[in-house]
């Protein structure tokens, strides 16, 4: 079970309150994607880049539409940030000494909620007011979290097995998700209605949350690392490493397609690290293993276009994942968070 506790801290630096309206995205404007997604073959760089972190990032988390982030820096615990403006609004920590070593955050869709994990510790916080109303303690370390609408419901993706549907307001498991290993990745459709887990027993399974049955399941060749769901909840992405990347439907695991990756770049070890659907089902965002941002047309995969990111030091290179990406309310600006400490923004624009 959980256990709530009162050793959580205030937060600190509640410096600058917002009034954020929670609103979907916009349907992105077709007319500009398709002018821009004509001949890009070769990444572009990126047009603006923020250090939120200077030691780099462990993980973090941007909103739907590219607004706020969550921040868990390797040394400093998590803050959380305005991307417009690249203002910081508040340090957040999960216990009254020392700081939290973040490994997994999400927003509510609406942006009016987040929550933040640490290895058995679940924090939700009011992102208008930076206060923390709930705080939990979990009975496995957990490894991924989603939040509803409202912040009333969290999936939680845990070690020892399984993923559970958690009432974040009054407490307790409402239902457990099985798998055969741990499971490292989960997603929640906009109506809290279809979860989606991705375990290390190589499948990526569809449940109904309102019967906690199993919908439809894909069989990968390797470990599930990475599971997104469509705002509408027809549309999944599951990627394993070392093998594949597929798009399929939440329903009936039928699948739609497969991403055209390299073998060779398979092989070696690169993965999409983030994934996100546009609010149309027209488009999908991913980050990668690589520095790389990528934004595919969902009728046509073989002619996306990418972004790389920079190195912090160009005389030592390192690398960088993309931890977040997300679309904007302007369709020709996505954004990303990465494992370097930055924060980028990246224009679609003819190459």
């Amino acid at each position: 079970m959980f256990y709530p506790t009162d050793k959580l801290l205030p937060a600190a630096g509640n410096i600058l309150g917002t009034n954020y309206a929670p609103s979907l995205m916009s349907a992105l404007s077709l007319v500009l994607l398709t002018f821009a997604l004509i001949g890009c073959d070769r990444p572009q760089e990126p047009s603006a880049q923020t250090l939120v972190a200077n030691g780099g990032i462990a993980s973090g988390a941007l909103d739907d539409r590219g607004e706020y982030a969550i921040v868990g820096s390797l040394h400093h615990g998590i803050s959380f940030w305005r991307t417009t403006d690249q203002e910081r609004l508040y340090d957040w920590k999960h216990a009254n000494s020392g700081d939290t070593t973040l490994v997994a955050a999400d927003f509510s869709p609406g942006g009016d909620w987040a929550i933040t994990a640490e290895q058995n510790t679940l924090v939700l916080w009011n992102t208008t007011t930076g206060e923390a109303p709930r705080y939990w303690q979990a009975p496995a370390d957990i490894l991924a979290v989603q939040l509803s609408q409202e912040g009333n419901l969290a999936v939680l993706g845990l070690s020892d097995s399984t993923a559970v549907i958690f009432d974040i307001r009054r407490g307790g498991v409402l239902h457990t998700l099985q798998h055969g290993n741990p499971v490292n990745s989960v997603a929640l459709d906009d109506a809290a209605s279809i979860a989606v887990t991705g375990s290390e027993d190589r499948t990526a399974v569809t449940w109904d949350l309102r019967t906690s049955k199993k919908l439809a399941s894909m069989r990968h060749d390797e470990g599930v690392q990475l599971v997104a769901i469509s705002p509408d909840g027809g549309l999944v992405l599951s990627v394993s490493k070392y093998d594949k990347a597929v798009i399929w439907q939440s329903q009936s695991g039928n699948v739609i397609t497969e991403m055209p990756l390299r073998a060779g770049r398979l092989k070696r070890g690169l993965r999409f690290t983030s994934a996100r659907f546009s609010a149309d089902n027209q488009f999908l965002v991913t980050g990668q293993t690589d520095q790389t941002i990528v934004l595919w047309r969902l009728d046509d995969l073989k002619n996306p276009i990418s972004w790389k990111i920079g190195t912090r030091r160009l005389w030592k290179p390192n690398g960088a994942s993309i931890l977040d990406v997300a679309f904007t309310s302007d369709p020709t600006t996505l954004r990303a968070l990465a494992s370097n400490g930055f924060l980028y923004e990246v224009k679609i624009s003819e190459k």
